[in-house]
């Protein structure tokens, strides 16, 4: 089975978003945003919909990501779950910080249908379901909701840390295309 993608490359991208998401955040308000009520936040409902989504993609992406790590023998399903584990827990961890900053503080949730699913396969079956629905849906939705926000969001600070974490989302995508294609190869 040949699989190829640069850990490189998406080490750089999501260096880069958290280098924006954190200049985002030094710029940000310096009210102490701990106690904040969500009523008094500083983000448009939009915005507040936007940070819960991308919130709970991280969460769901990173729990079933921790499970490939223990139901996968694949080398590179597993070397894929290892990436995502590193890589959403940066993008999860600058967005929190940001928003925070501005009187939101999300309780992310990973999607438990999805995760409880996974957690009963093994083996080829988990492969399968995990790269088609972690790798490439969820990544495709993800694709989706932070083009959506870069282009049309009203805080100007959240917007661009989605532009900035575009292309390490979309990396991910690439990445997840061609380990499912791979995967249908070698069947």
């Amino acid at each position: 089975m040949k699989f190829r993608y640069s850990l490189q490359v998406t080490t750089v991208a999501l260096g880069l978003s958290a280098a924006c998401i954190g200049a985002a955040y030094a710029q940000a308000s310096d009210a102490p945003a701990s106690d904040a009520p969500v009523s008094r936040t500083k983000l448009s409902p939009a915005d507040q919909q936007f940070v819960l989504d991308a919130s709970k993609a991280d969460a769901t992406e990173i729990a079933a990501s921790k499970i490939a790590l223990k139901n996968s023998n694949d080398p590179h399903v597993r070397k894929f779950a290892q990436q995502m584990i590193a890589d959403h827990t940066k993008l999860s961890h600058g967005m929190a910080t940001l928003v925070a900053k501005k009187g939101f503080t999300p309780s992310p949730a990973a999607d438990s249908a999805l995760v409880g699913k996974l957690q009963s396969l093994k083996g080829k079956e988990f492969d399968q379901a995990y790269v088609e629905q972690i790798g490439v849906e969820a990544h495709q939705r993800a694709v989706d909701l932070f083009q959506q926000e870069s282009q049309s969001g009203t805080d100007s600070q959240l917007k661009a840390a989605a532009a900035h974490a575009l292309p390490t989302i979309k990396h991910h995508l690439a990445m997840a295309q061609q380990l499912a294609g791979d995967m249908k190869g070698s069947s």
